[in-house]
């Protein structure tokens, strides 16, 4: 792969191979807008002012309890809850408007009660801990999916399986905020389903890359389409506060999930999964895509030596290694929110426009990292194990360092928000390592094997999200800087061993003479 040299030059960026990269970046971005929206819109769906661990309730009630409880309540000031509020004066006091909801609160034996009236931003009562398994909930259905997702993505459509996949997530996106009426239970057990079509969605479109990214640009363009994942967090934490804001929360989870529904369609239309068949492809795009490819070798039905895969260092330092990323990215993707709302007590609005920062230089920083990989490569300005060594190492050593600087240097609004974001961006190095190094070692398995470490790297996020809401819950004195140093250490770790144990060539159970061109 290092000595291939491309027949000729041709259109980059008004390419069919960069408009796939293009579209498979917006299915990202829902994709991932559709998994974070919930850490967000939590804060509103969650009653602040009520003792949490109860049953699931909603403190909507009949309009009629509501004037009947107004003309017998002695109301009591608002004090604090998450939203935007305007003071209405009344007669009987004062009560708190927060668009669809109007909350009385009387003062009662020191203590404050709330009874509320939602017809566009119902609040329920759940738990941290409960919060915390919702949030993580999705990542289970993702684990389960990525193997098999992985080995069918060998055997039936691509085309079918990212479209439908993505259709579905939708569809069970929509039904979250009709779940939550009916208790947590059933928007966990919609999480969950949900995850599964997104683990799907997720692996299979990176085998498209197979047939169609020239080896010279594999970083370039897998890079270009994934970091839609780093923007789809920026795009929801945004957006996300002004609709709560200004049409309530559901309405989150029915524009994501009617987005989803349409770029579905549209992928089905437009996506070929072998450039021979693509109608509107260039003849020269068309040669130097198969070209580039047909130097490569694989076969069309291969079959996997287990045992000496599951003997190979090299795929259990680059499964270690998306452990510790994945445990850091789904860390600081979900609770991003919960942390900044920790320290500067904002509302929802300015929240998600402070959360989406670190997660919009993330995907600036995504995109550079592959381009300066593929730059190192085709000019042999640094051997292809050098440059993985190069970009994990950036990727898991330098967000371990900002870590420990907002935690010991960032004493201001400023600097905490600086460190946030450097901690969170350079994650994204990893793009151009261990993102990609699967496919340098076996080209052929790609496809089960990018499953098999996704399944390692998705149980650090699931493992992050739930150990961090419990540590939250429980720990009342220092629990951030108890969970930004358990990311610091798995960075740590996994980055000493993936330096010693790495490798950048096909593997030796990896390789085959039969075919010239999958």
């Amino acid at each position: 792969m290092d000595n291939q040299v491309p027949p000729r030059k041709v259109p980059n960026f008004c390419s069919i191979r960069y408009g796939i990269a293009l579209l498979l970046l917006l299915c990202n971005v829902i994709v991932m807008s559709q998994r974070v929206c919930m850490s967000l819109t939590m804060i509103a769906m969650v009653n602040s002012t009520e003792p949490h661990g109860l049953s699931n309730t909603s403190t909507k009630e009949p309009q009629d309890n509501i004037k009947k409880k107004k003309r017998q309540l002695k109301l009591w000031s608002l004090e604090h809850f998450f939203g935007t509020f305007t003071p209405i004066p009344t007669h009987h006091g004062t009560c708190c408007y927060n668009p669809g909801q109007l909350i009385f609160f009387k003062y009662e034996s020191q203590e404050r009660i709330s009874v509320c009236c939602s017809t566009k931003n119902p609040v329920y009562n759940w738990s941290t801990e409960i919060q915390g398994i919702m949030l993580s909930s999705i990542f289970y259905g993702i684990l389960i999916s990525q193997i098999p997702a992985g080995y069918l993505s060998g055997i039936y459509s691509l085309k079918k399986m990212v479209g439908s996949a993505l259709l579905l997530s939708s569809l069970f996106t929509l039904l979250i905020p009709l779940a939550a009426e009916f208790g947590e239970a059933l928007v966990i057990i919609c999480r969950v389903i949900q995850g599964l079509f997104q683990g799907i969605a997720l692996t299979t479109q990176q085998v498209v890359w197979i047939k169609w990214a020239p080896p010279l640009e594999q970083v370039r363009l897998t890079s270009l389409s994934l970091s839609g994942l780093l923007l789809g967090p920026c795009v929801v934490l945004l957006i996300t506060g002004f609709i709560c804001d200004s049409l309530g929360w559901p309405m989150v989870f029915y524009i994501f999930g009617a987005c989803g529904c349409a770029l579905s369609l549209l992928w089905l239309v437009l996506f070929y999964e072998d450039p021979k068949d693509h109608p509107c492809i260039s003849k020269s795009e068309k040669e130097y895509i198969t070209s580039a490819l047909a130097q490569q070798v694989s076969s069309s039905a291969p079959s996997l030596p287990i045992k000496a895969v599951l003997k190979s260092p090299p795929l259990w330092v680059i499964s270690l290694c998306n452990f510790a990323f994945f445990w850091a990215n789904s860390f600081l993707s979900l609770y991003i929110p919960m942390f900044i709302n920790s320290k500067f007590h904002i509302n929802v609005k300015e929240n998600g426009l402070l959360s989406s920062l670190p997660h919009l230089f993330a995907w600036i920083f995504a995109i550079l990292a592959g381009h300066m990989a593929d730059v190192f490569l085709s000019r042999n300005i640094l051997s292809l194990l050098t440059i993985r060594k190069l970009f994990t190492l950036l990727g898991l050593l330098l967000p371990a360092l900002f870590s420990l600087c907002l935690l010991y240097l960032s004493s201001s609004f400023h600097g905490t928000m600086i460190f946030l974001i450097l901690a969170n961006a350079t994650g994204s190095f990893c793009m151009g390592g261990i993102l990609i190094n699967v496919l340098d070692i076996a080209p052929r398995y790609y496809g089960f094997l990018k499953g098999f470490t996704n399944v390692i790297g998705l149980t650090g996020g699931l493992v992050a999200s739930t150990v961090t809401g419990v540590i939250l819950s429980q720990d009342q004195d220092s629990p951030w800087l108890k969970i930004f140093f358990m990311m610091v250490a798995n960075n740590v770790i996994s980055l000493i061993f993936y330096l010693i144990f790495a490798k950048a060539e096909i593997q030796d159970w990896a390789k085959e003479t039969q075919n010239t061109y999958l």
